[in-house]
């Protein structure tokens, strides 16, 4: 995972000229010891990440992860202890703490959906419904969470959507034009009615994708489809209704909520002198 060049760009957002405030009040050569702790139960992602702040910004400073990505951790739980510049460790406080708060936020929703969809043989996918630029650091939270990666942008994957099928005409249209210019290449349809499944069952595609549908209507669907193709269950997933629908034996249930609605995981940094 190549996170360089976003550590760059958001030390460069948040530093900018310098950090005024530290610079004036801490003195230039004071070495500290600190720790980066956990303040809640969860799932820890983004280490490696929050080591690199420091180190980009200062190779100098010492940094040992205490613990691993996707462990999961109780409240008190010292994630890494940090060594050197006091400057250094003020200046890259926050962003650190952003980003390990944000993903280890989004491993820690994704764990609890997994609990719901894993006894059912369900895969637990994400949604490109990401922060923008921040994408594959949160896909990565997704994994360390037990989750996997549905596609990562337009160019990874084929999906065939509404708007698609609109202006092809028809589901077997738009399907055709794929495997025309890109044979062999995995298709995935989205359905939003039984007439739009059997249409895509028609084309002779890997995945389809039902969306929106009620549990009625996906059982429906789960029966006609009768095993021709895998199914994935998408739109107005949420914790509530998800293992009812993991229940009905499709493949994949793929929710955007694990990347937009993750709430951060309380973590802190403690100077210890």
């Amino acid at each position: 995972m190549n996170f360089r060049n976003i550590i760059r760009s958001a030390l460069t957002e948040d530093v900018g000229s310098g950090d005024v405030t530290t610079d004036t009040i801490v003195p230039e050569g004071l070495k500290v010891k600190a720790e980066i702790v956990a303040r809640e139960a969860g799932i820890i992602s983004g280490l490696v990440v929050a080591r690199e702040v420091f180190t980009v910004f200062d190779p100098d400073i010492e940094v040992k992860a205490e613990v691993s990505e996707g462990d999961k951790v109780k409240n008190g739980t010292v994630l890494l202890k940090l060594k050197g510049s006091a400057r250094t460790i003020l200046t890259c406080e926050r962003l650190a703490l952003n980003l390990i708060q944000r993903l280890s936020g989004i491993s820690t929703l994704t764990g609890e959906y997994v609990k719901k969809t894993k006894p059912y043989g369900v895969t637990l996918l994400d949604t490109r419904k990401t922060t923008p630029g921040l994408r594959n650091l949160e896909k990565y939270a997704v994994k360390a969470g037990g989750g996997e990666n549905h596609r990562v942008g337009l160019y990874d994957g084929t999906l065939i959507k509404d708007n698609h099928i609109k202006i092809a005409g028809s589901i077997i249209k738009a399907v055709n034009m794929i495997k025309a210019k890109y044979p062999g290449e995995l298709i995935e349809v989205e359905a939003q009615n039984m007439k739009e499944v059997g249409e895509a069952l028609k084309s002779n595609i890997d995945v389809i994708m039902l969306d929106n549908m009620s549990i009625p209507d996906m059982k429906k669907a789960i029966k006609l489809i009768n095993k021709k193709c895998r199914i994935e269950v998408s739109g107005g997933v949420d914790f509530k209704s998800i293992e009812k629908i993991a229940r009905l034996g499709v493949d994949y249930i793929s929710v955007g909520a694990l990347t937009h609605s993750a709430k951060s995981l309380n973590i802190s940094l403690d100077i210890l002198g």
